[in-house]
């Protein structure tokens, strides 16, 4: 053989393998930009990402949700007091003898109020082993789906913001 050729053809096959001719999987601009691979797994990376860290904010948006209707009723629990003791005794018959029936809660529905004094004790909210869980009035608020039953145990009350246990127990009805 010939040097020359040896040389040329050593030649020859590094300009291929610069042009991508060479081993399999090599880029054919020399290294430049990514591959169609590579683009997707960077997608795939960002929405998983970005679903926890929504998954995340949601929660966040919720609890806090939940501790401004918490915040709510005890205020409004305060209020009540003062106008029983300003009254002889006497509950308020509606949030509006409050100054609070135009109050809404954090899911923008009205407060629920019940003065279980004036009424049927059958009105009250009532606990798993169906115990009335107020003796004086129910305050709540229907939560994030806006329904509510006169169990707390059900399902569609679950979610409520409740005054229970004649305000001892503000929060959520789940957890009572």
């Amino acid at each position: 053989m010939n040097p020359i050729r040896i040389h040329e053809a050593g030649r020859m096959r590094r300009h291929r393998r610069q042009r991508g001719h060479g081993r399999a999987g090599s880029r054919v601009h020399g290294g430049a930009g990514f591959t169609l691979l590579e683009l997707i797994f960077a997608v795939a990376v960002l929405v998983i990402v970005g679903m926890l860290a929504q998954a995340q904010f949601t929660g966040y948006v919720e609890r806090s949700r939940i501790a401004v209707a918490k915040a709510d009723i005890a205020t409004m629990t305060t209020e009540v007091l003062r106008y029983q003791s300003n009254h002889e005794g006497r509950l308020p018959a509606t949030l509006a003898d409050i100054g609070r029936d135009d109050l809404l809660d954090p899911w923008q529905r009205p407060y629920h109020y019940t003065n279980l004094t004036a009424t049927n004790k059958g009105a009250a909210r009532k606990d798993r082993r169906l115990n009335p869980i107020n003796s004086d009035y129910d305050l709540f608020s229907a939560g994030k789906d806006g329904v509510f039953k006169p169990q707390i145990s059900q399902k569609d009350s679950l979610d409520d913001v409740i005054r229970a246990r004649d305000g001892a127990y503000i929060g959520i009805a789940e957890d009572f």
